[in-house]
């Protein structure tokens, strides 16, 4: 494996567009080395978004289990808020606040190119939680959104970007979201 070549998916979501970060998250990842190897401005439609997060029953579990810690942590009774304290069906619920938010506006998808790619695009990006994202990340300058005003509001948490957590997983997010078109390019940076 080439490491200087690890290609990762990132996504900026529609609170990124709607702000006006394109630019400024793309600046981030490029002054960091990082090289940008494929880029697209699109509209999803509803079946992309929802190939794009998982439908297994572990995964829609945990979204859940995240929404009830939440909600235990804040006094919120799930089943007064939600109706159900199930956190399969709590999941179920999330998962369709997050296809709803990400078909909202146009999206920007990108591969990004360079040494360790999805940890370094990651470490840029913070933590998913805007409200514990560390200043000087993408999310902790630019979002304070957390999972509790999201989840009141039944909505999904809007934290500006999406990034692969690991090279599998930027492996497959790049084949759906680029297919096999010839878009992600090879060239030289002055740095290279």
């Amino acid at each position: 494996m080439n490491f200087k070549k690890e290609k990762t998916f990132v996504m900026i979501k529609p609170d990124g567009v709607k702000k006006g970060l394109i630019g400024e998250i793309i600046r981030r990842f490029e002054q960091r080395d990082l090289k940008v190897v494929a880029l697209e401005m699109f509209q999803p439609t509803k079946e992309q978004i929802d190939e794009h997060y998982p439908k297994d029953e572990a995964w829609i579990s945990r979204l859940g289990q995240k929404t009830l810690k939440t909600y235990e942590k804040y006094g919120i009774k799930a089943q007064d808020e939600l109706g159900t304290d199930n956190d399969l069906e709590i999941g179920k619920m999330v998962r369709g606040w997050l296809v709803e938010y990400m078909i909202s506006a146009p999206l920007v998808r990108m591969v990004i190119e360079g040494i360790h790619s999805v940890d370094m695009v990651r470490k840029i990006c913070g933590v998913t939680l805007p409200s514990l994202a560390d200043m000087g990340t993408i999310r902790g300058d630019y979002s304070s959104d957390s999972p509790s005003v999201a989840n009141t509001e039944k909505r999904a948490v809007m934290n500006l970007v999406h990034a692969s957590e690991t090279p599998e997983e930027a492996q497959h997010e790049i084949k759906h979201w680029f297919g096999d078109r010839e878009v992600i390019f090879e060239y030289q940076r002055f740095i290279d």
